[in-house]
């Protein structure tokens, strides 16, 4: 299924913020462009969510100033920074593979910045230790890069980016080189320190549970332009793009509403419980799917359709079926329904949705 156009926001421009960061970032590199304007208040933490190769490490690395600008403006508390060296910037980065310098202990990597900038050595330790002692990690101070778990180390990159007081902080997928295990305990830990972060943040992530619990506001990047951007449980409940719906597990469409019909634009109708009128957007979850293997007489569902079984895989703890024909589909169901049903690639089957487990909104 293809959504054949998106809007970038459901909410009204919002004047450009006097203090905190106002960007408008164009970068050409050949058949790429990169255009996304980026506006975020100190305090706020924004994540900049998409697929591989749609932009997100571009737009941050433009912000650091480690890659140029085409085009556009970056200005941070109101301070004009189009042009000038990443060095001169308030910008603290945490890189994915943290980047610890491996000769120097972890004290000393989180002194190096204050060092750089003119701090007295003894001053610099001073905060440095400050900084650790704050992140957990005091008993660990003396220990160079190789003996610190990936938990331990992203700390003190994390540290380390908040030793030069940044006005703005860049988190290049700060939690992806580390185990399931680690990431839980580490992605919460970051929540608590962004939280206490009085400038600005901006994650770049492909994860959407990283973007749910960390951020704010997200931003939704695809083929370099922004489709979509607002509160995560807005754009959660509001997909409208095909990448967005099944990052967040929905099927969805689009499609002309007229009364509680929904006509999509490659498709049967949709029967939905809202009652709106010119061009939706239709969503429900693959669970609120039910399959039957012939066509279910009696049933309370309004939407019905034949389908064949395309493929199947494991999904957490159930099935997930992809089902094509009528409505391309996916179907959450238990591994014993699965069995009941023999469900396997090329079977016909029924599937049906009731109109209350559907969601519909303008697209």
């Amino acid at each position: 299924m293809t959504v054949t156009s998106a809007s970038a926001s459901d909410a009204p421009d919002s004047p450009a913020p006097a203090e905190g960061l106002d960007a408008r970032l164009v970068v050409d590199r050949g058949a790429f462009r990169l255009d996304v304007e980026l506006s975020a208040r100190p305090g706020e933490v924004v994540a900049l969510l998409g697929p591989n190769g749609a932009g997100k490490t571009t737009a941050l690395r433009a912000l650091a100033g480690l890659t140029p600008l085409s085009e556009g403006r970056l200005r941070l508390d109101g301070a004009e920074l189009t042009g000038a060296p990443p060095e001169s910037r308030p910008v603290g980065v945490v890189f994915q593979d943290y980047l610890l310098f491996p000769h120097l202990s972890a004290l000393d990597n989180v002194a190096f910045g204050p060092r750089c900038r003119g701090v007295a050595k003894s001053e610099a330790r001073a905060q440095a230790a400050a900084l650790l002692d704050r992140m957990g990690l005091a008993d660990r101070a003396g220990a160079k890069p190789r003996r610190l778990s990936g938990g331990q180390a992203q700390r003190v990159a994390l540290a380390r980016a908040l030793a030069t007081h940044p006005r703005l902080l860049l988190l290049d997928e700060p939690l992806a080189a580390l185990d399931a295990r680690t990431r839980l305990d580490v992605r919460s830990q970051l929540r608590r320190h962004l939280a206490e972060f009085e400038a600005v943040a901006v994650l770049v992530t492909h994860d959407p549970l990283d973007a749910m619990v960390l951020a704010d506001r997200l931003v939704v990047i695809e083929r370099g332009q922004v489709v979509q951007e607002g509160a995560p449980t807005d754009i959660a409940r509001r997909p409208r793009t095909d990448y967005i719906a099944q990052l967040v597990g929905l099927n969805l469409y689009r499609g002309q509403a007229e009364g509680h019909t929904v006509r999509l634009d490659a498709g049967p109708e949709i029967t939905t419980t809202e009652e709106l009128a010119g061009p939706v957007f239709v969503a429900f979850p693959p669970n609120a799917v039910t399959l039957h293997r012939e066509r279910p007489t009696g049933s309370s569902a309004r939407n019905l359709w034949r389908c064949e079984v395309d493929g199947l895989e494991t999904h957490g703890d159930q099935i997930r079926a992809d089902l094509a024909g009528e409505l391309p589909l996916a179907a959450d169901l238990t591994t014993v329904a699965a069995a009941e049903l023999d469900l396997r690639p090329g079977a016909t089957v029924w599937a049906a949705v009731k109109a209350a487990q559907t969601h519909a909104y303008p697209a």
